[in-house]
């Protein structure tokens, strides 16, 4: 959650944004003129400020100058808004140091976009002890996400998330530990699919020195290095049955046994699951113990696929770009678009690889929709043929779920009004929404 300024002399237009903002699960902070808002960020700090060009008294150019005289509002990413945009104004607000601008009327999509870059420029810009890998997550699925971070964190519950390969699970068990009581102390991964099981058990539990041919010295498992912090066990639906049996005593007894051991030790440890299979099929099919997946399944958490979260792909895109691309590239309107289109299979490891490797080979500034025909090839060889759809009614469908979308994002979610837009009765509207599982 980031704390927002919004200074505006329209109160009309100054509450609807700061409705948009706190459904997108921000803390909002308003201001009806510049002197104001300088006022407001003398008392509280924030991570982002709109700024109105044409406000009574110091207008938003003139607010903008004075934060960037003072050392504490320095860095701070300022969009400005206008109704009436000009190559003269824009190039002057730009020369001071605003993020970016936006012309009114503004729709919801374009906050959620414009919020994605500026708040990983305030985290890069600002001095920080957390982590350097940031959440870029603006899209409703992903904020769900984060609300379950922060509530999971405060626990020592065990946490399972499931999702895709690609999708981020190991990212979230980070800031589960991160914003944690353990913080301080070490978060240790496992993949459980990468070593066979004989190897697994002495790597989770230890072993003593002899305890089987090659065991020359004694050996720490990952359990207890972790102890007192967190474990996050990869993959575990790989583990095999005899091995999920030994997890289990762990996690309900607190103590195990290093292999060739003759007592066992206790131990203090928060475990955090992940998972790309489906394991209550897993318990359906007897590959999965049903006791191991209530213990570990207290507090779920389910990612996304990108394609699940379009508001979330552009913003990554340029992230990604950002971190590879010396010097800076640029997607092109046209380009953005053709990321949109494509289903991203590989999730958002393929989305940072794809971006990598324009950052090498795209020589020019700006990348084209050229530069992108090798995710459409990929696309088309996987499936033998392009992706259209199959009947002419699933082309409509497709059409009207982009025009509900769009019409709701243009009225920033009022539904009385996307439907004026497209000329449709208001419990039409609600129908359709429902048929489509538009929220």
């Amino acid at each position: 959650m980031a704390s927002i300024l919004i200074a505006d002399d329209d109160r009309a237009f100054r509450t609807g944004l700061a409705e948009t903002l706190h459904d997108l699960g921000h803390q909002v902070i308003e201001a009806a003129s510049g002197a104001e808002a300088l006022r407001k960020l003398e008392q509280q700090p924030v991570d982002l400020a709109f700024l109105d060009y044409r406000m009574s008294g110091m207008d938003g150019l003139q607010t903008l100058r004075r934060l960037r005289e003072q050392s504490t509002h320095a860095h701070l990413p300022i969009i400005m808004l206008t109704a009436f945009a000009s190559s003269g104004n824009t190039i002057e607000a730009m020369k001071l140091g605003a993020f970016d601008h936006l012309v009114k009327p503004i729709g919801r999509a374009d906050v959620e976009r414009i919020l994605a870059r500026a708040l990983v420029h305030s985290s890069v810009a600002k001095p920080s002890t957390q982590s350097s890998e940031e959440f870029i997550a603006t899209s409703a699925p992903m904020r769900e996400v984060l609300k379950a971070i922060g509530m999971a964190a405060a626990s020592d519950a065990c946490v399972l998330i499931t999702g895709e390969t690609g999708t981020g699970k190991e990212m979230v068990a980070r800031a589960l530990h991160q914003n944690s009581q353990r913080a301080s102390r070490a978060l240790v991964a496992v993949n459980c699919a990468a070593m066979p099981e004989a190897l697994l058990e002495s790597e989770l539990f230890g072993h003593v020195k002899g305890a089987f041919t090659g065991a020359v010295s004694s050996h720490t498992g990952r359990f207890r290095q972790a102890d007192g912090g967190t474990l996050l066990l990869d993959e575990v639906g790989d583990m095999s049955l005899p091995m999920q049996a030994k997890i289990l005593r762990v996690l309900q007894e607190g103590e195990l046994t290093p292999v060739g051991a003759a007592r066992s030790e206790r131990v203090d440890v928060r475990i955090i699951a992940a998972t790309h299979r489906d394991l209550h099929a897993h318990v359906r099919e007897g590959t999965f113990r049903e006791d191991l997946l209530y213990r570990l399944n207290v507090i779920p958490i389910q990612l996304p696929p990108l394609c699940a979260r379009p508001g979330d792909i552009i913003a990554l895109a340029e992230h990604f770009l950002r971190a590879y691309a010396t010097p800076a590239k640029v997607l092109s309107a046209e380009s953005a678009r053709r990321l949109l289109d494509y289903r991203w299979p590989g999730n958002i490891r393929e989305l940072k690889n794809a971006m990598e490797r324009l950052s090498v080979l795209v020589r020019t500034a700006v990348i084209e929709p050229g530069d992108l025909a090798f995710l459409f090839a990929q696309r088309d060889s996987a499936h033998g043929q392009r992706e259209t759809p199959l009947t002419l009614a699933d082309a409509v469908a497709h059409l009207e779920r982009h025009m509900i979308c769009e019409a709701l994002e243009r009225a920033l979610g009022n539904r009385a009004d996307a439907a004026r837009r497209l000329g449709i009765h208001r419990q039409l509207l609600y129908s359709k929404m429902k048929e489509y599982g538009i929220e």
